[in-house]
Protein backbone atom coordinates (compact mmCIF):
# COMPACT_ATOMS: atom_id res chain seq x y z
CA UNK A 1 0.00 0.00 0.00
CA UNK A 2 1.12 3.57 -0.99
CA UNK A 3 -0.14 4.90 2.28
CA UNK A 4 2.69 2.06 4.18
CA UNK A 5 5.25 5.00 3.96
CA UNK A 6 3.75 7.07 6.43
CA UNK A 7 1.68 4.28 8.72
CA UNK A 8 2.30 5.06 12.21
CA UNK A 9 1.00 6.07 15.60
CA UNK A 10 0.29 9.34 14.81
CA UNK A 11 -1.41 8.18 11.95
CA UNK A 12 -3.56 5.40 13.54
CA UNK A 13 -4.93 7.93 16.03
CA UNK A 14 -5.96 10.11 12.86
CA UNK A 15 -8.07 7.15 11.74
CA UNK A 16 -9.23 6.35 15.19
CA UNK A 17 -10.43 9.72 15.19
CA UNK A 18 -12.75 9.16 12.44
CA UNK A 19 -13.98 6.14 13.94
CA UNK A 20 -15.01 8.06 16.90
CA UNK A 21 -17.95 10.24 14.82
CA UNK A 22 -21.17 8.65 15.43
CA UNK A 23 -23.65 11.01 13.13
CA UNK A 24 -23.41 12.87 9.80
CA UNK A 25 -23.78 16.33 11.72
CA UNK A 26 -20.60 15.35 13.51
CA UNK A 27 -18.83 14.81 10.39
CA UNK A 28 -20.02 17.87 8.98
CA UNK A 29 -18.52 20.01 11.94
CA UNK A 30 -15.09 17.50 12.89
CA UNK A 31 -14.56 17.98 8.21
CA UNK A 32 -15.34 21.91 8.36
CA UNK A 33 -13.09 22.30 11.22
CA UNK A 34 -10.41 19.82 9.57
CA UNK A 35 -10.39 20.98 5.81
CA UNK A 36 -10.80 23.81 3.47
CA UNK A 37 -13.42 23.46 1.10
CA UNK A 38 -11.61 22.81 -1.65
CA UNK A 39 -9.98 19.88 -0.07
CA UNK A 40 -13.97 18.60 1.02
CA UNK A 41 -14.77 19.09 -2.51
CA UNK A 42 -11.75 17.47 -3.94
CA UNK A 43 -12.27 14.14 -1.95
CA UNK A 44 -16.21 14.39 -2.28
CA UNK A 45 -15.39 14.36 -6.37
CA UNK A 46 -13.10 11.42 -6.02
CA UNK A 47 -15.98 9.29 -4.25
CA UNK A 48 -18.51 10.17 -6.80
CA UNK A 49 -16.38 9.34 -9.41
CA UNK A 50 -15.63 5.95 -7.38
CA UNK A 51 -19.44 5.33 -6.67
CA UNK A 52 -19.75 6.13 -10.68
CA UNK A 53 -17.39 3.91 -11.83
CA UNK A 54 -18.85 1.49 -9.40
CA UNK A 55 -21.88 1.69 -10.85
CA UNK A 56 -20.75 1.03 -14.32
CA UNK A 57 -21.63 4.40 -15.50
CA UNK A 58 -18.90 5.71 -18.51
CA UNK A 59 -15.96 8.31 -18.64
CA UNK A 60 -18.24 10.71 -20.27
CA UNK A 61 -21.01 10.46 -18.10
CA UNK A 62 -18.99 11.12 -15.12
CA UNK A 63 -16.90 13.78 -16.69
CA UNK A 64 -20.10 15.53 -17.31
CA UNK A 65 -21.85 14.86 -13.88
CA UNK A 66 -18.76 15.47 -11.65
CA UNK A 67 -16.13 17.99 -13.86
CA UNK A 68 -13.78 15.59 -13.13
CA UNK A 69 -10.86 15.00 -15.24
CA UNK A 70 -10.30 12.15 -17.24
CA UNK A 71 -6.79 11.97 -15.03
CA UNK A 72 -8.92 11.87 -11.84
CA UNK A 73 -11.31 9.35 -13.50
CA UNK A 74 -8.18 7.58 -14.61
CA UNK A 75 -6.42 7.05 -10.75
CA UNK A 76 -9.57 6.64 -9.38
CA UNK A 77 -10.34 3.77 -11.70
CA UNK A 78 -6.98 2.25 -10.67
CA UNK A 79 -7.41 2.25 -7.34
CA UNK A 80 -11.19 0.51 -7.66
CA UNK A 81 -10.09 -2.02 -9.58
CA UNK A 82 -6.25 -2.32 -8.41
CA UNK A 83 -6.27 -1.24 -5.12
CA UNK A 84 -7.46 -2.22 -1.74
CA UNK A 85 -10.95 -3.34 -2.52
CA UNK A 86 -12.06 -0.85 -0.20
CA UNK A 87 -14.70 0.79 -2.29
CA UNK A 88 -16.27 -2.73 -2.69
CA UNK A 89 -16.40 -3.37 0.90
CA UNK A 90 -17.35 0.31 1.66
CA UNK A 91 -20.42 0.38 -1.24
CA UNK A 92 -21.50 -3.26 -0.67
CA UNK A 93 -21.97 -1.56 3.23
CA UNK A 94 -23.72 1.09 2.64
CA UNK A 95 -26.07 -0.47 0.00
CA UNK A 96 -26.93 -3.17 2.90
CA UNK A 97 -27.91 -0.46 5.20
CA UNK A 98 -30.16 1.56 3.01
CA UNK A 99 -31.96 -2.26 2.56
CA UNK A 100 -32.42 -2.70 6.50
Amino acid sequence: MLIDEIRGEELDDFFCAFLELQTIEECYCFFDDLCTVNEIKAMLQRFRVAKMLYNDHTYCQIEDETGASTATISRTKRSLYHGNNMYDILFSRMKKSIET
